[in-house]
């Protein structure tokens, strides 16, 4: 069978010009976030199966990479079913890792723990503009804090560094899961039917309320039902107070404290943003993993078109590790949709040193090319970044694609030199 030059289906090799932009995206969001005091920390790739499997993770569970037993475990005559020859599974986020470190080294961490994550992840998805089978995410979460704090943090962080990168006019479209699920029970739907509900209603954006019904409809619940639930959102259209508006009309249906809690992180945000974008309350909005119990938002960038990055509170998946329930709430930023736009834009990284070349000719060699070196490594030693390559015969064409790498000064050393 012949080698094949091409990656994986869903994966990609990087190009240096790309790994230029990824690493300063990288660094932006190193620095940003130390800034906000997260501490980076670093789990496997690798993840028991039983962890990823444990109906947390929404559709992404069906996604998974599945790694099976090895050696004397792998007993394929014996096997009745999947897990009998599968024990481990590629990450398919950094949300399940995280909580298993947490759930572990919890006495050894402060409280309340901010965490940067930087690494990737794997899902057996269907390939499409800005989405792979491996991508990297960058994820801040902070485990501890049961106040809307956490949230405040964790949505001006995000958009402080979204600013550094340049881009502006974005949205941080914001829920939460509890006027959700006071919704769909105010319009009658059994709580065990939530879930069902919540991922029509995701579909809003590509169906609109009108393709929502029918498929409520479709799926047999009852036309009262839809038809309340959907007449909800036609109301909540003309309100300039949304929050306020669903808090009345659903009366007991919601918390006391949901209003107050929403609107504190909208106005805290809006006070003390250093980034152009708006915040907004989009009661439409779900986020497909199962594990949210409270905040969610999302990052909407127009030139993209669709999600960016997201998130939200996760107060119950800790206990599920430990028994114990542990405040927590996460932000993951779309690192590979934001290289996407910036390559697209024709991002220039900003850099603050000189970039030489020295071209050196066939022949010079021994004392003459140490000398030619030795006079590279001073350069170097003021911050300025020398390539030191060999002089081509076409060094027109040698010098191009150098000047397209950034480089713009030359020095040519030739065996003999000109006089």
């Amino acid at each position: 069978m012949a080698l094949s030059k091409k990656p994986v289906t869903g994966m990609k090799d990087i190009l240096p010009e790309e790994m230029k932009i990824r690493n300063y995206v990288q660094n932006v969001i190193k620095e940003t976030y130390n800034a906000f005091g997260f501490t980076q920390i670093e789990t496997p790739c690798v993840e028991h199966i039983t962890n990823l499997t444990s109906k947390q993770g929404g559709e992404n569970e069906k996604l998974i990479f599945k790694i099976l037993k090895r050696g004397e475990k792998l007993n394929l005559e014996t096997a009745t079913e999947e897990m009998d020859v599968v024990d481990n599974g590629l990450r398919y986020d950094l949300t399940v890792p995280l909580v298993r470190y947490y759930s572990k080294n919890a006495n050894d961490l402060p409280s309340p723990f901010k965490a940067l994550q930087m690494g990737n992840v794997w899902r057996a998805d269907r390939p499409q503009r800005g989405r792979y089978r491996q991508f990297m995410q960058c994820d801040i979460d902070i485990l501890g804090d049961p106040s809307n704090l956490a949230e405040i943090e964790l949505i001006l962080a995000t958009t402080t560094t979204l600013g550094k990168l340049g881009f502006k006019n974005f949205q941080i479209r914001i829920n939460e899961r509890r006027i959700l699920k006071a919704m769909a029970s105010y319009s009658g739907f059994p709580e065990e039917s939530f879930d069902s509900v919540f991922i029509i209603l995701d579909k809003m954006d590509k169906i609109g309320l009108d393709g929502v019904k029918e498929e409520l409809i479709k799926y047999e619940f009852a036309p009262e039902s839809v038809e309340k639930y959907t007449q909800l959102f036609k109301e909540i259209e003309n309100q300039s107070d949304s929050i306020g508006y669903l808090a009345d009309k659903l009366g007991d249906f919601i918390g006391d404290d949901v209003k107050q809690w929403m609107d504190e992180i909208i106005d805290s945000v809006k006070a003390t943003k250093s980034s152009d974008f708006e915040i907004v309350f989009d009661p439409t909005l779900v986020r497909g993993m199962s594990y949210y119990t409270g905040t969610i938002f999302e990052i909407a960038i127009p030139e993209f078109g669709g999600s960016c990055g997201g998130g939200g509170r996760y107060d119950k998946m800790v206990g599920k590790f430990t028994g114990h329930d542990v405040p927590a709430c996460g932000f993951s930023i779309g690192f590979e949709r934001i290289v996407l736009l910036l390559m697209e834009q024709g991002f220039k990284i900003p850099e603050d040193y000189d970039k030489v070349v020295y071209l050196i000719e066939k022949g010079v060699e021994g004392d003459r090319l140490c000398e030619v070196i030795a006079k590279a490594q001073e350069e170097r030693k003021t911050g300025t970044q020398v390539l030191v390559t060999r002089m081509n015969k076409n060094k027109k064409f040698q010098k191009e694609q150098l000047k397209a790498q950034g480089f713009e000064n030359f020095k040519e050393f030739y065996k003999n030199p000109l006089k």
